[in-house]
């Protein structure tokens, strides 16, 4: 270990005070032995830089290392690779609950081995950990899962596969790309596959000339022309007939593609993110997606976790939706109605919980939505008794599939389609 006062720290220590990202200086005890400006005016205060202290307690406020409470922590496993790490963390800071990209580089003596960290900083802006009135929210690890990913690829021009049920919020993810890239300043162009005839999807993408069929008064700009220097998203992609999916190929390859009715070539320069809710490999394999867009449009997929997944961020979420319907005055959630909630499956993802918000809200006339307030197939009004028959139904099937899986606990979260930090609450609530 080396001290604060040993002069490769100093020396560190110096040349990282006028580093424009926040970074600190650890020991491999956890403790925090230097904090560069940045850091202070971020994560701390200028008059008190937090020296002395473990990292686990001021950023997590845990008394004990991440590892040892359920979190990735990077100097344990920096440690022991002896090479860099990073890992997306919720920090808490002088504005609240945070996400931040944390990249932690060990220090090597001439022996090799690791005596010190530095730990460099990003505030991720494409989520939030806190209640919001746009954007993404949530802090379950499926959902910080995801966000890790989306914060590494969103600087790159590598093309995006969003996948995840319907109502998971892909547009808001596509959205989150387009502003974590160079391209944000351009625009996002959002196509929707589903529905359109082959004819259709042509002239809505590619545009068409005037007189190029009966009804085309004049000439229109596609889809894929107006995202020119931004993203296009192409949602729900799985959905393109077959016919047209040779000349999406081509759009993407070549960036470029043949207005209808038209014999010039238009170029076209956007960064390409798709989205879908099929098993688009298993489309490719069967046939009945092409298999080479599916590679092309393939090149960084991102897993959206259903809302059963991320069922801890309901609290999160029923805040931030409600603000987005009513504003700073929209009523609250009881905890007997989160308690509702919690136990349903939620099919429809988010999209069915904003629903189920927007229709409850109207009934909450002294500023609390209550359980009575749910529909009826989440909780009756006429039959109180039924949650606690769903309730025992549930206990029971916990129980059987505790009794007859043979596996882990991951393996069995898995199994049941969620994640395990969702079981042992489910198991908890159900006092098993």
């Amino acid at each position: 270990m080396l001290a604060a006062s040993h002069p490769a720290i100093l020396a560190l220590v110096s040349y990282l005070e006028h580093d424009v990202l926040p970074s600190i200086v650890l020991d491999t005890d956890y403790n925090i032995l230097a904090a560069n400006a940045a850091y202070r005016r971020q994560f701390g205060n200028e008059e008190h830089a937090p020296i002395g202290e473990k990292c686990h307690r001021v950023s997590h406020h845990y008394a004990v290392p991440c590892d040892q409470a359920g979190e990735h922590c990077p100097l344990r496993k920096s440690l022991d690779s002896k090479v860099p790490e990073r890992v997306l963390h919720i920090h808490h800071t002088p504005r609240g609950p945070e996400h931040v990209d944390v990249e932690l580089r060990p220090i090597l003596d001439h022996e090799g081995r690791v005596v010190a960290f530095v730990e460099r900083l990003t505030s991720v802006t494409l989520a939030s950990a806190q209640p919001q009135q746009q954007g993404l929210v949530g802090r379950a690890p499926a959902f910080k899962t995801a966000v890790a990913s989306l914060q590494r690829a969103a600087p790159a021009q590598i093309p995006v596969l969003l996948q995840g049920e319907s109502g998971t919020g892909k547009e808001l993810f596509a959205r989150a790309l387009h502003l974590g890239s160079p391209r944000a300043n351009g625009p996002l162009v959002v196509v929707d596959c589903t529905g359109l005839t082959e004819s259709l999807f042509e002239s809505e993408l590619f545009g068409y000339e005037k007189g190029a069929f009966t009804g085309a008064t004049q000439r229109k700009i596609g889809l894929a022309e107006a995202a020119h220097g931004g993203t296009l998203f192409l949602d729900e992609i799985g959905e393109v007939p077959l016919a047209m999916q040779v000349k999406l190929l081509r759009l993407i390859e070549s960036g470029s593609f043949r207005p209808v009715g038209s014999t010039r070539t238009v170029h076209s320069d956007f960064r390409l993110v798709s989205a879908t809710h099929k098993p688009l490999k298993e489309m490719a394999a069967e046939g009945t997606f092409r298999e080479d867009l599916y590679y092309r449009i393939s090149g960084f997929p991102i897993r959206l976790p259903s809302l059963r997944e991320r069922v801890e961020d309901l609290p999160l979420l029923c805040e931030s939706l409600l603000q987005r319907m009513a504003g700073k005055h929209s009523p609250k959630v009881t905890a007997e109605t989160l308690s509702c909630l919690n136990l349903h499956t939620f099919p429809g993802n988010i999209r069915e919980l904003r629903n189920i918000l927007e229709r409850a809200r109207l009934f909450a006339d002294d500023g609390f939505i209550r359980p009575e307030h749910l529909p009826e197939d989440i909780h009756p009004m006429s039959d109180q008794g039924h949650l606690r028959s769903r309730g025992r139904k549930e206990m029971a099937d916990l129980a059987h599939a505790l009794e007859t899986f043979k596996g882990s606990r991951n393996e069995l979260a898995a199994h049941l389609g969620m994640s395990e930090r969702t079981l042992y609450r489910r198991l908890k609530t159900l006092g098993l």
